[in-house]
């Protein structure tokens, strides 16, 4: 099983960081956050990784060249020129860099990494920046059994802000940060069979607009309904948000 991750856009909500890095390597507890969503699905069996770059692309490249330098204690012997591992720590994994250029929206980047997916019965999907307490095992069992094309994980938001409890104009209470209104949005982590990918039709194809559409047109996509933690990282509040919680020690979405 592989997992394709979009890590190409701009970010431009989130300019603060990503003026000099790629969304997606914006550090959450001094790693990049896709360093985090990797181990997600790392802890639960998926180790193959093909990493949609674009904006700035090449810096996560060099993070990957470079992984035992920023995971592990190096000695540099300047005078016979080599390099000495300490405790090395390494992952699983097996990832694949592939440079699906700079203005490509999400479709067409899907469509450009369909030659390292060819033979996969299905395979994972998602955006390089949100984490989530996802159960992925059971969202790939839920596909499995369902047979269609497409499964899409259903999440309910978090409020913004704190609502007020009424009884005209008399405040009976407070209530910090509800579920926004009940409604189920599309919580950015797929299960997709390689079909789908015949639907994107090029560079300029929203994954989310005409591909989606179809699938659901045709019954081919059936949603994996998630009531745990889910947050997106689209700006800086957001991105502090999850700091917190990882300096906390209790980030729900470390499962390893």
């Amino acid at each position: 099983m592989k997992a394709v991750i979009l890590a190409g856009g701009l970010g431009t909500r989130i300019s603060e960081e990503t003026h000099l890095k790629p969304k997606p390597m914006i550090e959450i507890g001094g790693k990049p956050i896709l360093w985090h969503i990797m181990k997600m699905y790392s802890a639960h069996g998926v180790t193959e990784f093909v990493i949609c770059c674009g904006y700035r692309g090449y810096v996560i490249k060099e993070y990957f060249a470079n992984y035992f330098l920023h995971m592990s204690d190096v000695t540099f012997d300047m005078e016979n020129n080599r390099m000495e591992v300490h405790e090395q720590k390494s992952e699983p994994w097996r990832v694949t860099l592939v440079d699906t250029g700079e203005d490509t929206m999400t479709g067409g980047r899907l469509r450009r990494v369909a030659p390292y997916l060819e033979g996969e019965e299905a395979f994972c999907f998602t955006y390089g920046d949100g984490v989530a307490d996802i159960d992925i095992s059971a969202a790939l069992d839920f596909h499995r059994r369902h047979g269609r094309d497409a499964t899409v994980t259903a999440v309910r938001p978090p409020g913004r802000f704190g609502s007020l409890l009424r009884d005209g104009d008399s405040v009976r209470g407070f209530v910090e940060k509800p579920r926004g209104d009940g409604g189920w949005i599309n919580g950015g982590f797929f299960v997709l069979s390689p079909r789908v990918i015949g639907r994107i039709k090029g560079d300029q194809m929203s994954w989310e607009l005409e591909p989606m559409n179809s699938l659901a047109a045709d019954d081919q996509l059936r949603a994996f309904e998630h009531t745990g933690f889910w947050q997106p990282m689209d700006t800086l509040r957001e991105k502090n948000l999850l700091e917190e919680l990882w300096e906390s020690g209790k980030a729900p979405w470390k499962m390893w």
